[in-house]
């Protein structure tokens, strides 16, 4: 069964279309679901990194994104054209 969970991570597909070599797909998904509840995930990889970095083979990299993306001039809070909530028509109608 623990074949199927890892051809499932592999591949990225659905667990419905877990090869019916692996057994039903639902008891794949429910041991999957059951170890990532009990931390088995967390504590392998965590035996992976330590062993890879006590031999140098874990590049401890990281990278900040400072991509900005900016709203649309309506998004952001823009008067709107014709609004009655503008300096201008305050003084438009205290003239009157």
């Amino acid at each position: 069964m623990i074949d199927g969970v890892l051809w499932r991570l592999r591949t990225g597909a659905p667990w419905r279309d877990l090869p019916e070599r692996y057994g039903p797909w639902q008891t794949a998904y429910e041991r999957f679901a059951r170890w990532e509840a009990d931390g088995t995930w967390a504590r392998l990889l965590e035996h992976a990194q330590v062993r890879d970095d006590a031999v140098g083979r874990v590049e401890w990299t990281v990278s900040v994104d400072s991509t900005i993306n900016r709203a649309h001039q309506h998004a952001a809070g823009a008067r709107k054209k014709g609004s009655l909530a503008g300096t201008k028509w305050r003084i438009r109608n205290a003239r009157r």
